[in-house]
């Protein structure tokens, strides 16, 4: 294979065979400074980091059995905002360009990449690197030797892990999977979603969540169970709840790569009037920890990747690909009520620690997806919607508030 042009992988195929305007599956990750951005400091930053990132430097091209990517000269360049968040990154206009974007707004940093080029573990190492680069030329002598985030090989940055762990383990014990309650009412017109950023104190979370005796990720998912449930039609209260929880797999296998590289768990739970946080927490929790065990999660990326192994998939046009993706991936979604996705504890070098106020990230989604990521003591939630009603996410902060965690919240406006 040419050092020029790589095939997508797994996960990507799933992103290109579903993206549409309502979602284009865009993510964000942004980071805020403690001082207003230099725009042409900005672009300086960014040209050198392009560099080091040469895997994101590319244009995404469709052939006759698969999509590729293929290596570029364009020059990426920071703008400033002027999108709502997650605007689409792959569309016909924007043929033969690279599929990120990189735009500012007063101290913050958004950095948005299109699914199908990387996660959001990815996501997050670039720009780590823009920043640290960025500070480097604004408080020159001060960071020249603070470290890349970019530590991995070229080889193994853009290697395939999905195909290189594959180990053709058989799933014999999968739970039957039920259809799940799905969020009604009206969505929002004309495609849009909006956005919350939830500001809370990481330690008065934490605080709780060794109250209850569970994870974080616990905490907050059976915190969106009943935030959910209290708002489901009472006609279909009988119907479960599955909350989807996107998992790094670079925790489980040896990877570097800045690819995609995760799968998706799921917790499902049928809720009760007479449920509370203390009923739900400790049910979610070890049902979370179940799915979460080495071996089914090894199972489950088998499972998923040995559809690239099946005799006679390769030469089937992509045509009929991405319309049998597009089905599978409809049909799965009535397993899923909503998206927690944890990115965890965001680190950076000591040295970089007083000019970083903050780090945020979103996902388009069809319904409901909460990123979640902390910086020091400040844990974020960032949520996207394509809802009309905001009951879901009033009841969720509402509830966070009547057990005394302190909650400052932003919103996005939108045409209703």
């Amino acid at each position: 294979m040419s050092d020029s042009w790589y095939k997508v992988d797994n996960v990507a195929k799933v992103f290109l065979a579903t993206a549409s305007q309502r979602d284009p599956r865009v993510f964000r990750v942004s980071c805020t400074l403690q001082e207003d951005i230099d725009p042409d400091t900005l672009n300086t930053a960014l040209r050198a980091t392009a560099q080091e990132w040469p895997q994101f430097q590319v244009t995404l091209h469709r052939g006759l059995f698969w999509h590729y990517f293929e290596s570029t000269d364009l020059v990426p360049a920071a703008q400033p905002e002027n999108k709502a968040p997650c605007a689409p990154l792959y569309t016909p206009e924007r043929r033969n360009k690279l599929i990120y974007r990189v735009t500012y707004f007063g101290a913050r940093i958004n950095l948005e990449m299109f699914h199908a080029i990387t996660d959001g573990n990815g996501g997050l190492l670039y720009l780590k690197s823009i920043v640290r680069n960025y500070l480097a030329l604004r408080h020159p002598g001060q960071l020249d030797d603070v470290p890349s985030p970019n530590s991995a090989s070229a080889a193994d940055l853009v290697q395939d892990s999905f195909r290189n762990f594959y180990g053709g383990t058989k799933r014999d014990n999968a739970a039957k999977k039920v259809k799940a309650y799905r969020p009604r009412g009206l969505r929002l017109p004309y495609d849009q979603l909006q956005f919350f950023e939830g500001h809370l104190s990481a330690k008065q979370v934490l605080e709780r969540c060794h109250a209850l005796g569970v994870s974080m990720t616990s905490y907050l998912g059976a915190s969106f169970m009943l935030a959910i449930y209290h708002d489901m039609p009472a006609l279909e209260r009988k119907k479960p709840i599955c909350i989807s929880l996107p998992v790094n797999l670079r925790n489980y296998y040896p990877s570097e790569t800045a690819r995609n590289f995760f799968n998706s768990v799921y917790v499902t739970h049928t809720l009760t009037d007479a449920d509370t946080l203390e009923t739900v927490a400790p049910v979610f929790d070890a049902k979370l920890k179940e799915v979460l065990k080495p071996e089914n999660i090894r199972a489950q990326m088998d499972e998923y990747e040995k559809l690239e192994h099946m005799p006679g998939i390769r030469p089937v046009p992509l045509v009929v690909k991405n319309a049998t993706v597009k089905l599978f991936t409809r049909l799965e979604d009535r397993y899923v009520t909503a998206v927690v996705s944890n990115m965890g504890r965001v680190t950076v070098p000591e040295e970089l620690k007083p000019y970083i106020h903050s780090f945020a990230a979103f996902s388009s989604c069809k319904t409901l997806f909460t990123v979640v990521c902390s910086y020091g003591d400040d844990l974020v939630l960032g949520t996207a919607s394509a809802l009309r009603s905001t009951a879901i996410l009033q009841r969720f902060y509402r509830e966070l508030t009547k057990a005394g965690l302190d909650v400052t919240l932003y919103a996005t406006e939108v045409e209703k």
